[in-house]
């Protein structure tokens, strides 16, 4: 699914070698660029990526949208605590018994939050050190989504305030699903990009030598940006209608006539939109080409645990990648705090209903369309690379920023206004969405061919740790000023440091040089491992 060795027709090297055509082993050791036209990309013409694949994948996104188990799964359950609190201590009551002790809300819902991230962890180490190998990939989201259906059509039967504790449950569980679902969705779009007929023929003008191994890499490149954009952009468009439809829902529902209106509104949502990601999920399981991933090369048990180790070992000979995921992480936890700490500012100056919170949705999510569409597009249009765009998205963040930090010396501009809480969803959706989409094209970039699966695993972990600490640091900093705006100094400056950081230490050419030599030490290791293991065998 996400192997990106396979493909059409092979051209030279057999299509389970990913090092072919990357780097040759010097006399001192060290690894340089072969001069050898061997193209990186071998094909085989049975895993072709075809069009009706390529929308059928797009398709999938549009019901992984976060909808159902992201945004109204947990509204669902925060709305159930505060119900339950209120039964039993009054309307100023925040305090319930969970987990062998008297809690907070917010205390409940840090613990639930820490309880999802802990159990993912462990589930993506061993999941993503696993799937690269074989065919079995496509199951495992197969699997995963059918979870992810179950948790949705699950809160039908949860919109109580007594169903508050089985409403935590389908809300862990629920996170955990959709997060994986949407990682090992993303995970295979490098593949797909790799196994086009336009990748094909560059493979083959690259061994005729008639283009460069830099312009073979830039085509590549480019075609992964390609189906990552259109991805969120068709994702976009049809969250809109998703959206529209939900609102003629909850007028149907009457949502706002009383609290158990709403709570059922809430949970009949929830399933609506689990509903609609089967529709559009299911193409994706029938078309999707079960593509070879790489040999394990030993026992598939023990080449789990063992690929595992080396990512661990080797990671620091990826210096780009190390250094990627560094900076993803800091920039990542700046803006997630920085959403995070608009979202409080927004509560603060007026209260929205469900109906108008879903009309600011829909505006958000009609400027991320359009502000993806146009970043692709002033991309092809002058054949940018990846970090150009990625650069130009970080500096959105840091004006983001900085527009908060206005808000601490002057109550005229800085989000202390309603017109400020729209123009927010604008911008945020013309210049920061894109954010989505090339922090993923810029993972693939630092990734080695056929590992896709296990680095999507470890920067997911990573980007859903960036979630915990900046949110914890701002409190701190809100607590000590008195100020919901103080914040913004220590975010305005992690994001122009993380910028820094990305643009200068961060270089793609080099990291494929650092990924190639990595994947041949892997393939001396694998052979002296069976060169051992044989050896014991004949002398048994």
């Amino acid at each position: 699914m996400a192997a990106n060795d396979p493909g059409l027709a092979q051209v030279a090297a057999l299509g389970e070698d990913p090092t072919k055509g990357g780097v040759k082993e010097t006399a001192d050791g060290s690894f340089i660029e072969e001069d050898r036209p061997v193209a990186p990309d071998q094909f085989d013409e049975r895993y072709e990526t075809g069009r009706f694949e390529i929308w059928a994948y797009y398709s999938y996104y549009i019901g992984n949208n976060g909808l159902s188990l992201f945004n109204f799964g947990p509204t669902a359950a925060q709305n159930l605590l505060y119900q339950k609190a209120e039964a039993i201590g009054g309307p100023d009551n925040e305090i319930l018994y969970f987990a062998g002790s008297n809690r907070t809300i917010n205390s409940i819902i840090l613990l639930c939050n820490g309880i999802s991230f802990a159990i993912q962890i462990v589930v993506f180490l061993i999941l993503g050190s696993y799937a690269d190998f074989g065919t079995f990939r496509p199951n495992i989201l197969i699997v995963l989504s059918l979870i992810a259906w179950g948790i949705g059509f699950g809160w039908l039967g949860v919109h109580t305030a007594d169903d508050w504790q089985t409403g935590l449950g389908l809300y862990i569980v629920g996170l955990i699903a959709y997060q994986l679902c949407l990682t090992y969705w993303t995970a295979a779009f490098p593949g797909l990009a790799r196994n086009t007929k336009e990748m094909r023929e560059k493979a083959g003008q690259y061994e005729n030598g008639d283009i460069s191994r830099e312009e073979y890499d830039h085509a590549d490149s480019m075609k992964r940006n390609e189906l990552s954009n259109n991805a969120f952009v068709t994702q976009s468009v049809g969250e809109i209608f998703i959206l529209a439809i939900i609102v003629g829902i909850m007028f149907g529902l009457n949502v706002n006539a009383s609290t158990a209106n709403n709570n059922w509104g809430l949970s009949v949502l929830i399933a609506f939109a689990s509903g609609v990601w089967i529709l559009v999920a299911i193409p994706w399981f029938f078309m999707e080409k079960r593509r070879p991933g790489q040999d394990p090369g030993m026992n598939i048990v023990l080449a789990g645990f063992w690929q595992l180790w080396r990512a661990f070992k080797e990671i620091w000979q990826l210096k780009q990648s190390l250094f990627y995921l560094i900076g993803y992480f800091l920039l990542g936890d700046s803006l997630n705090t920085t959403v995070t700490v608009i979202g409080t500012l927004q509560n603060s100056i007026v209260a929205y209903n469900t109906l108008e919170l879903t009309y600011i949705l829909i505006v958000g999510i009609a400027a991320q369309a359009v502000g993806i569409f146009a970043f692709w597009h002033i991309q092809k249009r002058f054949q940018l690379p990846t970090k150009t765009m990625f650069n130009a998205v970080a500096v959105g963040i840091i004006l983001l920023d900085g527009w908060g930090m206005i808000g601490i010396w002057t109550n005229r501009f800085g989000f202390h206004h309603v017109w400020e809480v729209w123009v927010y969803q604008v911008f945020y959706g013309l210049f920061v969405c894109p954010w989505y989409s090339y922090s993923q094209t810029m993972i693939s970039e630092v990734t080695p061919r056929g590992k896709e699966f296990l680095f999507f695993s470890l920067f997911s972990i990573i980007g859903k740790t960036s979630s915990f600490i900046g949110p914890f640091i701002s409190s701190a900093i809100i607590d000590d000023t008195g100020n919901n705006s103080s914040p913004f100094y220590f975010l305005f400056a992690l994001s122009l440091a993380s910028f820094l950081f990305l643009l200068f230490f961060v270089d793609v050419k080099k990291s494929r040089v650092e990924q190639a030599a990595f994947l041949e030490r892997e393939r001396i290791a694998k052979e002296k491992l069976k060169g051992s293991t044989s050896g014991s065998t004949l002398e048994a």
